[in-house]
């Protein structure tokens, strides 16, 4: 998790943070609405960054936002080093909550992991070796797997995105699902499609899902039902529902939560100290849900595998609505 000051507030505030993170993660749309939890905290103003020009208007970036990098890391197992520039880590869940400081509301833009793209490839050392163009999950491929793959996906992001200023990232592996799952004491959900050629033991009717099952219920497709994504994102809505339900009723301890907070510690990499975390959580308390936005474009199969390309103008429409204003 990086270097974390494992004070006892900030800690417990970290591991709630982080089960929040989940939620929004895993959870699609309207999750955890009117329970904001993020804002500039370190006060990280990027003094280079300069206006734009677009259609002949010139826009500036706002200094009033707050943007997280989320991403879900498709890897069991504690994300560590590969001890190369390169990894076999995919971002398989890579969105961006923004924090509007001055109207007290988060956004979230959610980019399809097959979005192809230019990206930095590193090399040797970690240094830039020249660049790639192929699907966003890959951007965290290049790295040890831990902060420098984050970093790699945060400039890529960044550069497909008119250049934003990206606060602070959080990427979780797999595992993190069933650890913060089985934390709650399992969530109860209502399962509607056949899952019998993937996990035998999830039937159809209401279970409560623990370990693994978790994983299998929110990440598979292929073999579940019509095997759409649209289909396995109604199952993230109703999931998202259980784990709310699941996390009230539990009403952990700081004992339990300090406890939780330990056996995440391996499955998380961030650039958020738990201190920035209690503060963020602190201060912006009050904010409410606002959109949910995806760049629109069209799915394409290629010879390996679906690629995904972005309208180039409405990622430019949702960059300067989300990141930039009109310079008056």
């Amino acid at each position: 998790m990086g270097k974390w000051i494992r004070s006892r507030k900030g800690i417990i505030s970290a591991c709630v943070f982080l089960i929040l993170v989940l939620v929004i993660i895993y959870g699609g749309l309207r999750i955890a609405e009117s329970t904001g939890f993020f804002g500039q905290g370190d006060e990280q103003t990027d003094t280079t960054r300069k206006t734009i020009e677009v259609d002949g208007v010139e826009y500036f970036p706002r200094q009033d936002i707050t943007v997280l990098l989320i991403m879900g890391i498709d890897r069991y197992g504690p994300l560590e080093s590969s001890g190369s520039y390169r990894n076999t880590g995919d971002a398989d869940v890579v969105m961006l909550v923004v924090f509007d400081n001055t109207a007290k509301r988060y956004d979230i833009l959610t980019l399809n992991r097959d979005t192809m793209l230019e990206m930095p490839v590193l090399g040797l050392g970690g240094a830039q070796a020249g660049t790639a163009y192929s699907q966003l999950a890959l951007a965290y491929t290049y790295g040890s797997g831990l902060e420098d793959s984050c970093e790699n996906v945060k400039t890529t992001v960044s550069q497909f995105l008119l250049n934003v200023s990206v606060d602070y990232y959080v990427a979780m592996s797999m595992d993190a699902i069933a650890i913060l799952n089985d934390g709650v004491g399992g969530v109860t959900v209502t399962v509607t499609e056949d899952f019998s050629s993937v996990d035998s033991t999830i039937s159809q009717g209401e279970v409560t899902l623990m370990g693994q099952q978790a994983i299998h219920y929110l990440r598979t497709r292929k073999g579940v039902g019509d095997q759409l994504n649209l289909s396995r994102l109604e199952r993230h809505k109703g999931y998202m529902e259980g784990f709310l339900q699941a996390y009230e009723a539990a009403d952990l301890g700081a004992v339990e939560l300090l406890r939780l907070y330990d056996q995440l510690e391996d499955y998380v990499v961030t650039d958020c100290s738990s201190t920035t975390m209690s503060t963020l959580m602190d201060r912006f308390s009050e904010y409410t849900f606002g959109e949910f936005y995806s760049p629109e474009g069209e799915n394409v199969l290629g010879t390996t595998y679906y690629e995904f390309y972005a309208d180039e103008q409405d990622v430019q429409r949702l960059a300067l609505k989300l990141f930039y204003a009109p310079k008056e």
